[in-house]
């Protein structure tokens, strides 16, 4: 059964990871930077494995080590090559997958940029949540009454994980929330 899609080629693949691979160093590298900044508060006697930027400054070693491994093995793969394009490629705007990635790089810059510190971080959090899933969900129904479960579902997820979050910070790690 020929759908008219077809999957992107493998030289296309390597390109893509060529890329992801530059922005996630790049990523991984801002993040540990600017963990390195963050206060430790030596002066004040306090255990270091309680720094603020500890934990984010080890999750962005990871990213930073992990997009080196993914941009090492794709520019040996040719993904440099960034400016020859395949004979059969489709344009970036064509493709499924970018138009999902763009939205949910709007969703999340909506979120840290236009909710948080404007709302309670609860409602900010239940609103990204509920709209990501719902967006995501949405074109994936096959009638009315999947789009309404799938939308149920979009809000309890999101209650939920609004409510663990807030509680796990506030009573857990005892960071104050906007």
């Amino acid at each position: 059964m020929e759908t008219g899609v077809h999957p992107p080629s493998a030289r296309t693949m390597v390109k893509a990871d060529f890329v992801t691979g530059l922005i996630f160093v790049a990523l991984g590298l801002a993040i540990v930077v600017e963990c390195l900044r963050m206060p430790r508060f030596e002066d004040l006697n306090v255990n270091p494995y309680t720094a603020p930027g500890l934990v984010p400054g080890i999750l962005g070693a990871i990213i930073l080590v992990l997009g080196a491994v993914l941009f090492l093995r794709a520019a040996r793969a040719g993904g440099w090559r960034l400016t020859e394009r395949a004979p059969d490629a489709a344009p970036w705007s064509a493709d499924r997958g970018v138009r999902r990635l763009l939205l949910s790089i709007a969703l999340c810059l909506a979120y840290a940029g236009g909710l948080i510190g404007r709302l309670p971080f609860w409602l900010a959090t239940f609103l990204f949540v509920a709209g990501f899933v719902i967006l995501f969900e949405w074109p994936l129904a096959a009638d009315r009454s999947d789009r309404l479960r799938r939308v149920a579902w979009a809000v309890l997820l999101a209650a939920a994980i609004s409510a663990a979050t807030s509680f796990v910070f506030q009573e857990i790690f005892l960071v104050r929330l906007p």
